[in-house]
């Protein structure tokens, strides 16, 4: 027996949660198919927070952090909870991008200026500044796990059917309005399908279509213990100075935030060992996770740099860590979102959403690079 749907969607985490909720407001007939539990942590949308940066200057980016903003208060509004939290978000370190950056922001309508050292380290004593700080009172953090519980709520309530548990083992093209997908004891049919499985999407999608180079990687950032719970924090992004011997031990810039309950997490980006998404050990590589350390012992004197929590998820990225936001026949794909994606989640929904009824996503988002 053949189920048949008009709309399948593949993959709920963030993307996928937000692209059913967008179809299901639409009125489409959508179902939402996750080969793991709620809650799990496989993947790459799990965890307590997110950072919320707003600072981007390229227009497109740029603009979908700010419909993100209006979204992400939509969604607030509808499911009853808070999603953001505007703690605001400081950068700092060297980015010759900065001036550029503040001049972008401030065009927008975005509030952005700079401190001194001195000034950052007044406010925020519990970090180290040595050079000038771009700071953002409209960035901050999102509630990850939280979102996506009101992305699926929100979504049931407007007519969604989503199934937890229900592992896609094939997809197959039958034709450009008709798509087969068997579960292990179902074979579905629909009339478009939208495929969001994170590390996963080159195993699934391997006999459909080809895909720009994604690479999956074990990322392993860590919540550090505050020494002093009433120490204000913001998000932040801290640019390394490639030049300097200080910051040989490095392996990428940082970026953090305060998980309230857990700690304050800071981690590289997307420099972790490439991994095989059903083989992860999800232990951290033991180097990178004592430069963590060392790191939150020169630049994070508010924290215990001796007493952690590990954490583990995946990032799977492009070459230019541009996001896949296009459509092949009736099949409709998300991806390469990891290491910025999760604040963008209801516009990203949007997107896919657009897509599955015709519209096309930008060109930097194509398939074809």
């Amino acid at each position: 027996m053949v189920t048949r749907v008009d709309t399948l969607v593949v993959g709920a985490g963030a993307m996928g949660s937000a692209a059913t909720w967008q179809l299901a407001r639409r009125g489409r007939d959508v179902t939402l198919l996750e080969r793991f539990a709620p809650g799990h942590k496989n993947g790459a949308s799990h965890g307590a927070t997110r950072n919320f940066n707003i600072g981007y200057a390229e227009p497109t980016y740029a603009d979908l952090v700010q419909e993100a903003g209006v979204l992400w208060r939509e969604l607030e509004s509808e499911t009853g909870t808070t999603l953001l939290d505007l703690v605001g978000l400081v950068n700092h370190g060297f980015n010759p991008e900065f001036d550029a950056l503040c001049r972008a922001l401030t065009s927008r309508g975005s509030r952005a200026w700079f401190h001194s050292p001195q000034e950052a380290t007044q406010r925020w004593p519990g970090m180290k500044f040595t050079t000038r700080v771009l700071y953002t009172p409209d960035g901050g953090r999102v509630r990850a796990s939280d979102a996506l519980l009101a992305l699926q709520s929100s979504a049931r309530r407007h007519g969604a059917e989503i199934r937890h548990e229900t592992p896609v083992i094939d997809i197959r093209v039958v034709d450009a309005n008709l798509v087969r997908v068997q579960t292990h004891d179902e074979t579905m049919e629909a009339r478009q399908i939208v495929v969001t499985v994170g590390a996963w999407t080159e195993k699934l999608l391997k006999s459909v279509t080809a895909l720009p180079r994604l690479t999956v990687t074990q990322e392993q950032p860590a919540h550090f213990r505050p020494l002093d719970d009433s120490t204000p924090w913001p998000s932040f992004n801290h640019y390394r100075h490639a030049g300097d011997a200080a910051d040989d031990y490095w392996y990428s810039d940082v970026y953090g935030m305060i998980t309230p309950g857990e700690g304050i997490k800071a981690g590289w980006h997307g420099v972790g060992p490439v991994t095989d998404p059903d083989g992860r050990t999800f232990l951290p590589d033991k180097p990178q996770l004592a430069a963590l350390q060392r790191y939150a012992r020169e630049w994070l004197p508010g924290v215990d740099a001796d007493d952690f929590q590990a954490i583990s998820c995946t990032y799977t990225s492009t070459v230019n860590e541009a996001f896949v936001l296009d459509r092949t026949g009736p099949v409709v794909i998300g991806a390469g979102f990891s290491g910025h994606g999760f604040k963008f989640t209801p516009a990203i929904g949007r997107i896919l959403a657009d897509l599955v009824d015709g519209r096309k996503a930008s060109d930097m988002f194509a398939l074809a690079r």
